[in-house]
Formats: C-alpha cells, sequence, structure tokens
C-alpha cells in the first residue's frame, strides 16, 4: 500500500470555499480509480488542507497521478488561484510492527 500525501497552503480568505471545492472533486474517485483504497481531506485552518489518499499499488497510482506520481501532485483546474504556493506532495509506506 502506498499512502499519498498533497498538502495545500491556503489563502486564509479562500480556506472555505477551497475546502468546498476540493471536498466535490474528490468524492467520486473511488468509483473512477479502483486501486484507491481510502482517502480523507484534512483540514487545520486557517490555511492548511491535506489530501491524503491511500493505494493498492504503483501502478493503481499511476493510473490516478501519472508516470511521475513520485514528484507531480495532481492539481485541479482553477486551484491555483486559492493558494499560496505549489502544492507538496509525499509518499508513504506502512512499516510492518
Amino acid at each position: 500500500m502506498i499512502i499519498r500525501v498533497s498538502e495545500a497552503r491556503v489563502r486564509p480568505e479562500r480556506f472555505e470555499a477551497f475546502r468546498d471545492m476540493i471536498v466535490s472533486a474528490v468524492r467520486g474517485f473511488p468509483g473512477r480509480y479502483p486501486g484507491l483504497v481510502d482517502h480523507e481531506v484534512l483540514l487545520a485552518p486557517p490555511d492548511s488542507l491535506l489530501y491524503v489518499s491511500r493505494w493498492r499499488s504503483e501502478e493503481d497510482l499511476v493510473g490516478y497521478a501519472g508516470e511521475h506520481w513520485r514528484e507531480r501532485p495532481v492539481v485541479l483546474p482553477g486551484e491555483d488561484e486559492y493558494l499560496l504556493g505549489p502544492l507538496r506532495v509525499r509518499h508513504f509506506t506502512v512499516a510492518a510492527l
């Protein structure tokens, strides 16, 4: 499993609108991307939002984010107008306990 975290630094005055846009956009992702195991939007007002997604495999993640999934975030149309800077994307795997 690969956990993908996209971090957005949001203009505080646009935070609620950005939250609504992201929640609406990702709501249909499980039906569109079968390798998406789980996802959530985490909020840290007034200026930080995380989109956390869990993927079954690298192949499934490529189907969502493309060949350069390790370096490039997925950016929605019009998203830049809400942001203080570029999205940051990171990936994690789970350590066996």
